[in-house]
């Protein structure tokens, strides 16, 4: 199976849940996103606002916040990039393209300090690989930030045993 035809297949699992569903199967994975030593130790997270067919990050973003973290959420500048602005709680956000809400906090530039990576996916495997929706804004920046704990998260249901994978792909260290 090649890439765009994983992309369906996942895509089409994910409409076999309701809303509803896919929240409750979040609350497991965040739980165990939470209790990761990198994670409690980490200064600095980068992490996503959840769309709905994703796992729902929206409480863990808070909750990082206030542990004390630095919390980094991406925002999609144009066609191929993507920058990372600071996140302190909900007036942060505004509704962005196709209404995704993206923050609009400080401009976040030293890469260097980023501790732990918190990465969507369509689909990982269990050697670590991720395949994302398909524009490559993470497979472009998280070369950018090599010294980060990458941590790939999703519903079990999209877990497979090998994905394919192109030469630009980046591993995740763990995936819950």
């Amino acid at each position: 199976m090649d890439k765009k035809d994983l992309r369906h297949q996942v895509r089409l699992m994910k409409r076999q849940f309701t809303k509803e569903q896919l929240l409750d199967m979040s609350q497991s994975v965040i739980h165990d996103l939470l209790v990761v030593p990198q994670v409690k130790q980490a200064h600095v997270i980068l992490m996503y606002y959840s769309l709905d067919d994703e796992v729902n990050t929206h409480n863990a973003v808070d909750r990082l916040v206030g542990m004390g973290k630095i919390v980094l959420l991406p925002v999609v500048t144009n066609a191929t990039d993507m920058e990372l602005r600071c996140y302190t709680g909900p007036d942060d956000l505004r509704g962005g393209f196709f209404n995704i809400m993206e923050p609009v906090g400080k401009l976040y530039t030293d890469y260097s300090k980023i501790d732990v990576a918190v990465v969507p996916g369509m689909s990982f495997d269990l050697q670590g690989n991720r395949l994302g929706r398909g524009k490559g804004y993470y497979d472009r920046f998280l070369p950018l930030i090599p010294q980060a704990y990458k941590i790939g998260i999703c519903f079990p249901f999209q877990k497979f045993p090998a994905i394919p994978v192109g030469q630009y792909d980046v591993k995740m260290d763990i995936v819950l």
